[in-house]
């Protein structure tokens, strides 16, 4: 699968940094991920702790279930590739 609509974007918070992946493309929605601490690399597919997604989500739940099983996917694949220093600090403050 193409993960070319898909954005991983990590916060530093107090409580320790929180991990986000947007889907950019029709239909938008947005997944906040928590490592798998129990998976063999401690990252994971992640563990899913909120799903925001548009009202007009009511519907067909299938096609969904695909595009969140691809954010989890986005998500171990960019986890486990390096990434230039320039690109991590590119919008930090």
């Amino acid at each position: 699968m193409s993960y070319n609509h898909f954005l991983r974007i990590e916060r530093d918070e107090p409580a320790g940094p929180k991990h986000y992946v947007v889907h950019a493309a029709d239909p938008r929605f947005s997944l906040e991920l928590a490592p798998d601490r129990e998976a063999p690399d401690q990252i994971g597919r992640g563990v899913i702790k909120r799903l925001c997604v548009p009202n007009s989500w009511a519907g067909n739940y299938g096609r969904y279930a695909k595009l969140i099983g691809a954010a989890q996917e986005f998500f171990q694949q960019s986890c486990a590739e390096p990434v230039a220093k320039a690109e991590t600090r590119r919008f930090a403050r």
